[in-house]
């Protein structure tokens, strides 16, 4: 019935991962789709050996799940008839005409950039990316790098029309703290991947924002211009491809991506080149495990590309 073979790699990917089963049925079950996406990931990885791809794929923590579950768990965007842009008071950012950007930007190499974090299974995405661009913010005014609490707006911010463990709006984010005062700190308000009831504490602020300001949507000159000159920028992407799923290294390069049908946040924390192919470096909330240490190479200037520049936002502080 299955790859004896691979019976030491089953064994380590569930050791490594953590995986229990309720039954020797589920165990079954999870076995064989493990073992087909394992022969996906290595068919892949044959033809990055060909030239055909401009990135690898691995094995990682959703290898037992089905590309229908994984997207169903991790990709949660909740889409409203009323755009929250439409909602509060805004003012795009452009970039000037004829500017000048940087051949590289990592902010992470400056200090405003904290650690991989992972959302585990709920759909918060939107609070992790969120958060973080509010850390690059707060630092590049203090030098004081502080995590804050993305369970704080998973708990807090429905109000704004975002829904916790069922997705969210990073601008509705950015308007809660602004009214709300501030957002708690990580420590003070550590995350626990499920919705709860709000524990704001005023006494344990890490920062505030006073309002936000969106990215001309699909215009990847003034992301890039943003990224250079802000710092780390929150945007929503689509991840719904099972390359995204186990992306391991390289350039994203996904020609079947959306550029307007977004179901996931992530954080732009920088720009690079490869000798042919130009991409963003990005911060993704689902641990270490998965990519290049948590973070993605995705593509730049090609045709926004997985829609990274549809709905690109920052916080002001």
């Amino acid at each position: 019935m299955f790859n004896e073979q691979l019976n030491h790699q089953w064994s380590l990917f569930k050791r490594l991962h953590k995986k229990q089963y309720v039954s020797i049925e589920e165990q079954i079950i999870r076995r064989s789709i493990w073992e087909t996406n394992l022969a996906k990931i290595h068919q892949h990885n044959l033809e990055v050996d060909l030239g055909m791809h401009s990135y690898t794929l691995g094995m990682n923590q959703f290898g037992d799940m089905t590309h229908e579950e994984f997207k169903k768990q991790m990709n949660i965007l909740k889409m409203s008839t009323n755009n929250e842009k439409n909602n509060f008071n805004h003012r795009s950012f452009f970039a000037p005409s004829n500017v000048i950007v940087p051949k590289a930007v990592d902010w992470r190499k400056e200090g405003f950039v904290t650690s991989v974090k992972n959302q585990g299974e709920c759909g918060s995405s939107w609070a992790f990316s969120a958060a973080g661009s509010l850390e690059g913010q707060h630092f590049h005014q203090t030098k004081q790098l502080i995590p804050l609490s993305a369970q704080n707006l998973i708990d807090c911010s429905n109000d704004f029309g975002n829904a916790g463990c069922n997705g969210g709006f990073i601008d509705s984010s950015f308007q809660y703290i602004k009214v709300n005062g501030g957002i708690d700190t990580e420590e003070s308000y550590p995350y626990e991947a499920r919705n709860g009831k709000c524990r704001f504490n005023r006494t344990t602020i890490g920062a505030n924002s006073t309002g936000f300001r969106d990215i001309k949507s699909q215009d990847e000159a003034a992301l890039t211009y943003a990224i250079a000159i802000i710092g780390p920028i929150s945007v929503f992407i689509d991840a719904s491809h099972s390359s995204f799923q186990f992306y391991r290294s390289g350039v994203y390069d996904e020609p079947t991506c959306s550029s307007t049908a977004v179901d996931h946040c992530a954080l732009v924390v920088g720009f690079n080149a490869t000798d042919s192919q130009l991409y963003y470096i990005v911060k993704n909330s689902w641990g270490t495990s998965w990519g290049i240490d948590g973070y993605i190479w995705m593509s730049r200037n090609k045709n926004n590309q997985c829609g990274i520049a549809t709905m690109a936002s920052y916080p002001l502080v």
